[in-house]
């Protein structure tokens, strides 16, 4: 019998994937995510299963000696270490999709609360009991430009979608999806021309090196002054504090962001400050997002963007596709 621990759950995950748990496997709940500061005492595990909140570093690693393989029930994975899983010879699986439309979905919620300034209109009714619409005059987006960079599952989702707004659909991608573009006639640009030319910027790439602080103060100056952006994408695609800047220099009109920088940390800042000692590039962060949240012409949410029932049981029917590969000695999904 295969142990498998399986962190960070809610109770109907639990219970659906208890009830359709692969031959041969042995699952372990545990309610908490998996970090290096909570480590779990049994580590006699030869499969993980976690999510996004987890943190599998080199310490993680080396508390479940028989670990050989990861599963995470997401399509990012920037929260493991893969050199560190190459090196221990263990499989890492992902979700690869199950949310095309759901995130594409959300990412329009945002961009249509920013362009009709709908949260500002419904907190003003709820606080001050107030129906003026002298601060709520928003924009229009049909006709506008809208930029697409990243043009995988979601990013081509937001594509179609986008279409029927009206929008003019531009895309930005290092790896160009040409027969894509054909047939939908999409244009491809560089990421400057992207930046100059859209109204609208919709970020949909993952978290890697390359992608850290792909906007940043110097790409912030390339946007057309008075583009919005949104983000469903990853926090650290973004520079806090350059997007701070251009938000209050007026280069960005806007922002909607689903994602953080060290998000983690500010979910849990008491945690973070009694733990340790954190960097100076942290706290900078950490009080930039604080400075974002409170402007007027931003909007934060909390890692919502895939948080729909659909969704979520497409996530665990992949989850357990992935466990059952595992266990037959037959790995799918895996991340090179």
């Amino acid at each position: 019998m295969t142990k498998v621990a399986v962190f960070g759950y809610e109770s109907w995950e639990r219970e659906y994937l208890a009830e359709h748990t692969p031959a041969g496997a042995e699952l372990i709940f545990f309610d908490q995510s998996l970090t290096p500061d909570k480590l779990v005492l049994d580590a006699d595990f030869e499969i993980l299963v976690v999510f996004v909140g987890s943190q599998i570093d080199e310490v993680v690693l080396a508390n479940f000696p028989k670990v050989r393989a990861i599963i995470t029930r997401s399509t990012g994975y920037d929260h493991i270490d893969l050199a560190s899983c190459r090196t221990r010879g263990i499989t890492v699986s992902n979700v690869p999709g199950y949310g095309e439309a759901t995130v594409a979905e959300y990412t329009f919620a945002l961009l249509l609360s920013l362009s009709r300034k709908i949260y500002l209109g419904y907190h003003q009714v709820r606080e001050s009991g107030s129906f003026s619409v002298t601060n709520l005059r928003g924009f229009d987006l049909e006709g506008k430009t809208i930029g697409v960079v990243g043009t995988g599952r979601i990013g081509r989702h937001v594509a179609r979608l986008a279409r029927g707004f009206g929008l003019k659909i531009i895309a930005h991608d290092t790896h160009p999806d040409e027969e894509f573009a054909k047939s939908f006639g999409l244009t491809y640009r560089s990421l400057p021309e992207l930046l100059g030319e859209s109204d609208i910027i919709t970020l949909h790439v993952p978290a890697l090196p390359e992608t850290e602080h792909l906007l940043n103060a110097v790409t912030f100056s390339q946007m057309k002054r008075g583009a919005v952006l949104i983000n469903t994408s990853r926090g650290s695609i973004i520079d806090t504090q350059a997007l701070v800047l251009a938000l209050r220099s007026g280069q960005v009109a806007g922002a909607a962001l689903d994602v953080l920088e060290e998000e983690g940390v500010v979910r849990d800042e008491l945690d973070f400050l009694v733990s340790g000692h954190p960097g100076e590039h942290n706290l900078k962060t950490v009080l930039a997002n604080h400075v974002l949240i409170d402007l007027p012409n931003v909007i934060v949410t909390p890692h919502n963007a895939f948080n729909t029932v659909e969704a979520l049981r497409r996530i665990l029917d992949t989850t357990l596709e992935n466990l059952r590969g595992v266990i037959d000695g037959k790995p799918i999904n895996v991340i090179p």
